[in-house]
């Protein structure tokens, strides 16, 4: 038997049969079966999305490539000479013979439409304020990768007016390099001038090493791995503060394993005295180990990196045990400060030499200004750190007040740090392990005589200082303390923090 169903919207009509409808797709009557349009329908969109992603193969972004450089500010002109693997010098048509050798002889144009493509539309440069006009191209050439000539700027200059390589040389294209020189008109020699290369679309990483030359003689080099930024070759004393202020506030923001130490430096102490005290001590110890690196007054080793890093996961471990056996016992916290601010204080210097690692490789951008350098980045870190108090202390409160009770918090989150930093000192130490440690030279046994001397000054000086804080009563709990403290396990809404 047949029947006939009408559309609402259409009045169309339709011979019934036995079988059931079709749904209206996304109607309120599509079932399993309304859904196979659809699913074919992203079936072929992501196919035709692998076979574009499979045509393109043929122009891979490379993996990793090196570029050299020289900045010369030279009377009116700004020299920018420059050497690129060819191989990043995609979506450029270079003409080719036989089985894809490069044909230099009518390779010219090409080369400029690479190095506009490139490099002229992508690098900006600054005299002081004024962003210079796109530069001019001077004699673009194809050079082999054993050419030695960019080992000088003379040399490199010089090596643009040989002749071109020959095309029976049988050169594939994208195993050559590229070297150019482009000229910025400029008003003088002796104004600041700032680089942004953007080479970081290049490869999956780029290394550049690049050389500027003042005109006083002397060079600076530069050594940095993708986009440093704006790179002010001869940085001001604001350019270089506002840089490294950055620069700590960004690196305590991203690691991690100091982030941590941090919450088990303060979950056990959120009052403003105790708080106070223990960042000064951490503050004040990073940044004497921070002072002592840059000065280069600690090894410079393979293996000196990866102890630090061992050590400053145990540090972490240590922390939160120590959180988690003083919250078991029901020990009043704030008693323990006055051990407490010692402890950070020791740690504080590993977590110091950590922070200069990145220090080290920075130091290149801070041109004259060292020592602003320096403690502008201190300054950045201990942003960072008060920036992540500020959001940190609040929140632990409320989830003390109305979530868990202080005691077991406590016991809760230092468990969690405890877990994730025990890993990383076992991963640590086992990269540790694969250093070749030095012999017991006389060498060595200096450096050795010379570090226990500073830990006998530091030593020194933490006991004068835990003396006056002690006769200041700076260390001692608040009367409101310890009426607070014995209520701390009372309940979510008994323990509640001030």
């Amino acid at each position: 038997m047949m029947r006939v169903i009408r559309s609402a919207r259409s009045g169309w009509a339709a011979p019934m049969t036995g079988r059931r409808p079709r749904a209206i797709p996304g109607g309120s009557g599509s079932g399993r079966r309304g859904l196979v349009p659809a699913l074919a329908m992203v079936l072929a969109a992501l196919l035709a999305l692998a076979g574009s992603m499979q045509g393109a193969s043929a122009h891979d972004v490379p993996a990793d490539i090196r570029i050299n450089g020289f900045v010369r500010p030279a009377g009116d002109r700004l020299q920018l000479l420059l050497r690129v693997p060819m191989l990043a010098l995609l979506e450029v048509d270079f003409p080719k013979h036989g089985a894809g050798y490069l044909t230099i002889s009518e390779a010219d144009q090409s080369l400029r439409n690479a190095v506009k493509l490139w490099l002229t539309d992508k690098i900006e440069v600054w005299e002081d304020r004024r962003l210079l006009p796109k530069p001019e191209v001077v004699s673009p050439r194809v050079s082999l990768p054993s050419d030695r000539s960019f080992a000088s700027f003379e040399t490199a200059l010089a090596h643009l007016g040989d002749p071109p390589l020959a095309d029976d040389l049988d050169l594939y294209w994208n195993q050559q390099m590229l070297d150019v020189l482009l000229e910025y008109p400029i008003t003088s020699e002796t104004a600041r001038f700032t680089i942004e290369l953007g080479v970081q679309q290049f490869a999956l990483r780029v290394n550049t090493s690049l050389r500027f030359l003042p005109p006083g003689g002397g060079v600076r080099p530069f050594e940095f791995v993708g986009n440093p930024g704006p790179l002010h070759l001869d940085p001001s004393w604001a350019q270089a503060a506002w840089r490294f202020f950055v620069d700590g506030f960004h690196h305590i923001l991203g690691g991690i394993d100091h982030l941590l130490f941090l919450l088990c430096l303060v979950v056990p102490f959120l009052r403003l005295r105790p708080l106070l005290v223990l960042v000064t001590s951490f503050t004040l110890a990073h940044s004497v180990s921070l002072t002592a690196a840059a000065f280069g007054f600690v090894p410079d080793a393979l293996w000196f990196a990866p102890l630090i890093e061992t050590l400053i996961a145990a540090t972490i471990v240590y922390m939160a045990l120590e959180n988690i056996v003083i919250a078991a016992q029901r020990r009043a916290q704030e008693t323990q400060l006055r051990r407490r601010w010692i402890v950070t204080f020791c740690f504080g210097l590993i977590h110091g030499f950590g922070f200069s690692f990145l220090l080290r490789e920075q130091f290149q951008f801070a041109g004259e200004h060292l020592i602003t350098s320096l403690a502008m980045f201190n300054l950045g870190v201990e942003a960072g750190q008060i920036t992540v108090l500020l959001v940190l202390v609040p929140v632990l409160r409320m989830a003390f007040r109305y979530i868990v009770p202080e005691r077991l918090g406590v016991i809760v989150v230092s468990a969690l740090v405890v877990h994730t930093a025990w890993h990383w000192m076992i991963e640590r130490g086992d990269d540790l392990m694969q250093f070749r440690f030095p012999e017991l030279s006389a060498l060595f046994l200096a450096g050795v005589l010379r570090a226990l001397l500073a830990m006998l000054v530091i030593g020194v000086a933490l006991a004068l200082a835990d003396r006056w804080l002690a006769r200041r009563r700076i260390l001692r709990p608040s009367p409101a303390m310890a009426e607070q403290q014995p209520r701390s396990d009372a309940g979510p809404a008994e323990g509640a923090m001030s």
